[in-house]
């Protein structure tokens, strides 16, 4: 029998980029531009009750699928998302994800907050945190 447990943790990720805060809000709300640095999206809703959703994966496996619902959006302000993501046919974690962007002197400073469940050792906050780090900075360069 599988062990079942659920790990919970929020961590929160902070970056500031060099480029004004419509250029970093855009980054996230326009498909194209998200698609420079995020996965490209087979469905891209950008707006309250909307939805983004992608899969994919190295070609050994497993396909990840990442489905998210947009649950607040002030615009140059905050996005607020709840997703799941799953390895192949197993969920690995539900969140809720909050961006906040604030205009600073040179640029703007975005703060990354991510409340998740993490299911039976298939995921991990800490990978989970990591990853988002590589993902900002990803955001960093192709603004």
């Amino acid at each position: 029998m599988i062990e079942r447990f659920v790990k919970h943790a929020t961590f929160v990720v902070e970056r500031t980029y060099a480029a004004s805060l419509g250029k970093v809000y855009s980054a996230w709300s326009d498909q194209a531009e998200k698609s420079k640095w995020f996965s490209k999206p087979e469905i891209f809703e950008f707006r309250v009750g909307g939805r983004e959703y992608s899969s994919g994966g190295p070609p050994e496996g497993p396909v990840f699928t990442y489905d998210a619902s947009y649950q607040e959006i002030v615009n140059e302000q905050r996005i607020v998302y709840t997703y799941t993501l799953d390895a192949g046919d197993t969920r690995i974690s539900a969140s809720l994800t909050t961006i906040e962007f604030f205009q600073v002197e040179g640029g703007t400073k975005l703060v990354f907050t991510e409340q998740g469940a993490f299911f039976d050792g298939h995921d991990t906050p800490e990978i989970r945190e990591h990853g988002t780090k590589e993902m900002l900075d990803a955001l960093g360069k192709s603004l």
